[in-house]
């Protein structure tokens, strides 16, 4: 497929996803997440480790690798060690002082390692030299500890940075910067239908409720509940019951929108594999993938928490492997834009 082709496909992609938003957001967003994103996940890992992660260091990617561990251990390790660790004589976990307050510690710093991780690829992209590596990590760390226990430090990192700034405003950065490369009328559509989308989902039928299925809500409740809450109070500085994540205007369209920035993130991968060519490795490789894909989404089915939990670093750590592509993607939008300025004034 030419550039074109795929531009009107993921225009069709995008509408889609938006349509599907519309009548059953919980519903799009689940499958989504079950489905599309584990084999997302895996396959732009593979992908990525091809390419160095897009980083000047062929070691850099292992602090993003050590960085995705620690902010993973606080949400992973309770849940399995729930399930498989000491029970006391009335089958409840047994929880040492130490260990509470260990993982404790590393849910606080959570915020700090998520800063690191995404000024620091900065850093690995703009610093080349040694020793301005050195400084500007030792400036990334005290600024990342002086304000890791802010409140907005945590909903803008921990919250929002690996969710819908992922997958929506770096998916939009992606459109754009390839409207911008290609200068054609497919790229610019693109972008005008992804933003156009976007805005719909707030402003067509905002009274429309179409809350989730019995079985979407029960799935919801164990995984996801949570999540649409912390928005709200990131967003509006109030807490939202669980009747206002369901049965609101404002939650139903919150619902929607993160449904969408998902589902089209997830397929908008999938709709570039002729051009970014994932599927090209080792058949050992490919075989590998798929097993583990399919493993996921078997546990997703038997047990939804459990299947996030169990594949929670994987989607973590392909959120951290991203971020020095983000930021080439960025470095390389600034200097077309200002190649379009300096071409106007000229």
């Amino acid at each position: 497929m030419n550039t074109n082709q795929i531009n009107y496909l993921n225009i069709g992609l995008m509408i889609l996803s938006c349509i599907v938003a519309f009548i059953m957001p919980f519903e799009l967003f689940l499958f989504s997440y079950a489905i599309l994103g584990p084999l997302h996940y895996l396959t732009e890992i593979s992908w990525l480790h091809k390419r160095n992660y897009f980083s000047p260091g062929k070691k850099d990617f292992i602090l993003l690798g050590v960085l995705a561990v620690l902010i993973s251990i606080p949400n992973m390790f309770p849940h399995f060690y729930d399930m498989f660790g000491p029970k006391d004589t009335d089958g409840k976990p047994i929880h040492t002082e130490e260990m509470v307050n260990f993982i404790s510690s590393l849910g606080k710093a959570m915020p700090f390692f998520a800063f690191v991780a995404f000024a620091g690829s900065a850093l690995m992209i703009l610093a080349k030299e040694s020793w301005k590596r050195l400084v500007g990590f030792a400036l990334i760390i005290a600024v990342g500890w002086a304000f890791h226990k802010e409140r907005i430090a945590f909903f803008a990192l921990v919250v929002f940075l690996p969710t819908l700034v992922h997958v929506f405003l770096f998916t939009g950065a992606f459109i754009l910067l390839g409207a911008l490369k290609s200068k054609s009328t497919s790229g610019i559509l693109s972008l005008v239908v992804f933003i156009a989308c976007a805005a719909s989902l707030f402003l067509f039928f905002p009274h429309t409720i179409t809350g989730p299925s019995a079985y979407a809500t029960k799935v919801y409740d164990d995984s996801f509940l949570g999540f649409n809450q912390q928005i709200f109070d990131g967003f509006l500085h109030r807490k939202a019951s669980r009747d206002v994540v369901y049965g609101s205007s404002a939650g139903i369209m919150l619902a929607r929108f993160i449904g969408f920035a998902y589902a089209y993130h997830y397929l908008n991968w999938f709709s570039k594999t002729s051009v970014i060519k994932w599927h090209l490795v080792k058949r050992r490789s490919l075989l590998v993938i798929l097993g583990i894909w399919i493993l996921s989404v078997v546990l997703y089915l038997s047990d939804y928490r459990t299947g996030i939990m169990a594949l929670y670093f994987l989607s973590y750590l392909h959120v951290l492997f991203e971020f020095p592509l983000n930021m080439h993607s960025f470095k390389d939008i600034g200097n077309a834009l200002r190649g379009k300025v300096r071409t106007g004034s000229a």
